[in-house]
């Protein structure tokens, strides 16, 4: 795997699912979410630290296409690369597949950064810190 994308394991829980064993489908955004975050983290990137500095990060958008159902107990693999980079915002594309490799989800998903210090978050430019990681690995 090379540092232009990222993957993450996540097994299905109960909790997961459904009364028939079958992942809610808002719980694909969840297993989006932790698979980004952990890439950040070995890019040594750590958002609690930037949250001290009234900095952090939000989705704006996200396009989602459910293929198939994730069940109890699958082991899912999230694959994550950077479509989109600029001064403010990235776009994520995420694929998340079964055990089998039959692809369950992709999604686009737009995160913006922005400064918490503000009544109203307003967007800012991403700390050079986080961009130069982004840019080695887009």
């Amino acid at each position: 795997m090379s540092l232009s994308s990222h993957q993450h394991t996540v097994r299905v829980y109960y909790e997961d699912t459904d009364a028939g064993g079958i992942v809610y489908y808002a719980n694909y955004l969840k297993f989006f979410e932790r698979a980004r975050t952990e890439w950040l983290r070995e890019l040594g990137i750590n958002q609690s630290i930037f949250l001290e500095q009234n900095i952090g990060f939000v989705v704006t958008k996200v396009a989602m296409d459910n293929k198939a159902s994730a069940k109890l107990d699958d082991l899912l693999t999230i694959t994550t690369t950077i479509s989109r980079l600029k001064s403010a915002s990235l776009v994520f594309s995420q694929q998340l597949v079964n055990q089998n490799q039959i692809t369950l989800c992709a999604a686009e998903i737009k995160v913006a950064c922005v400064n918490l210090a503000m009544a109203k978050p307003k967007p800012c430019i991403i700390p050079k810190s986080i961009l130069g990681a982004l840019k080695r690995v887009s």
